[in-house]
């Protein structure tokens, strides 16, 4: 797997992903909950056609920060880009926009693991 690897995920906001929705404020803006799955999505899809057969990735770590809100109808659009990899550890730069320009950025991280050993985990407790 190479660093440069990107993928843009899209959505609109709507009346689930609003923060009202989700819990996370009492308003009819897109929630900053939906913009961090939105960017986890991004990075996921960014790597999985080099993933070997039976492996996934599993997000761990993000810091983001959520600059302008978006409102109802919005297009939003998170592009992930792979800047290193470090054996399994995978870290992406994410950007987040609406029609207006820049709502929020950030660093992903995410680990390439073995689906069925990691579900496995789950069940031996």
């Amino acid at each position: 797997m190479e660093t440069g690897l990107s993928y843009t995920s899209t959505i609109v906001v709507d009346s689930t992903n609003t923060a009202n929705a989700l819990g996370s404020g009492d308003m009819d803006v897109f929630a900053t909950p939906a913009m961090v799955a939105l960017m986890e999505n991004a990075a996921m899809k960014a790597v999985a056609p080099y993933l070997e057969e039976g492996e996934t990735t599993v997000g761990s770590h993000i810091n983001t920060t959520h600059i302008k809100p978006s409102a109802l109808d919005a297009l939003i659009s998170a592009t992930a880009v792979l800047t290193a990899v470090e054996g399994r550890k995978l870290i992406f730069t994410v950007a987040v926009r609406d029609e207006r320009g820049i709502i929020g950025e950030g660093e992903h991280v995410r680990f390439v693991v073995k689906r069925e050993k990691f579900m496995s985990k789950l069940l031996n407790k």
